[in-house]
């Protein structure tokens, strides 16, 4: 994600290789974008925005 988006709609964002997902549960309202394993990068998307964005294996 060192790119500069101009995103009005989290699926903009979603390039290949990203398999960006929303999460569910009690994590519902985030999504998520895979880099190695179980490690993802996890965000809130809100107006255009990415905020809480954190770096984790969350399995």
């Amino acid at each position: 994600m060192g790119k500069n988006y101009d995103a009005e709609d989290v699926g903009e964002i979603n390039l290949p290789g990203y398999n960006l997902h929303p999460l569910t549960g009690d994590r519902r309202g985030q999504w998520a974008i895979t880099v190695s394993g179980n490690w993802r990068i996890t965000f809130e998307f809100i107006d255009g925005d990415a905020y809480i964005v954190n770096y984790e294996d969350y399995h």
